[in-house]
């Protein structure tokens, strides 16, 4: 079994190969604006094919020709978590934050503290609601028909990005 070191926000040891942190990457050019991740969203957490109750919500921008799928964005330093009263918004297994909804009171403050308002609020459930990357195994990843919407290994990311930056050093022959 592979082992990869883990570095965290300071946490830092050898993890499994099973335990390595996956992020969603939102591929805007690759959207067609479907809107099947809101449907397979909506249908996975409440059994209803409802985008109002989705945790992704597809914005189109006419103008520009573009749809982009968003939801949370999993911050590092979550405002949502800092502000929640009743510590009702932490981390899981899967570097997911997610809202433990025993200790929810349903004031709403993370919804406000979201600077790019992916949280909402459920009126019928009474909670508010947000992408939990459904633990794991996020639906909207496997049915976008655009593959517009990725769950990677985090190492893939910085390869990819490292990789980049070495092209354009050797473009321009300074670091990028």
């Amino acid at each position: 079994m592979f082992l990869y070191k883990c570095v965290y926000k300071g946490v830092k040891g050898i993890l499994h190969a099973r335990d390595i942190m996956k992020q969603l990457v939102i591929k805007p050019e690759k959207c067609i604006g479907c809107r099947t991740c809101e449907l397979a969203c909506s249908f996975g957490h409440y059994g209803e094919f409802n985008p109002k109750y989705a945790n992704v919500h597809v914005f189109e921008y006419e103008k520009a020709a573009v749809a982009i799928p968003m939801m949370c964005l999993q911050c590092e330093e979550p405002s949502c978590m800092k502000v929640c009263p009743v510590k009702a918004i932490t981390r899981n297994e899967h570097n997911a934050v997610v809202i433990n909804y025993s200790k929810c009171i349903g004031c709403k403050m993370c919804e406000n503290a979201c600077p790019l308002g992916n949280i909402s609020y459920h009126p019928s459930l009474k909670k508010v609601f947000k992408c939990d990357l459904c633990d794991g195994d996020p639906k909207c990843v496997k049915f976008c028909p655009g593959h517009a919407l990725e769950f990677v290994d985090t190492d893939a990311i910085h390869d990819k990005r490292a990789a980049v930056s070495a092209q354009y050093r050797d473009l321009i022959g300074e670091e990028a």
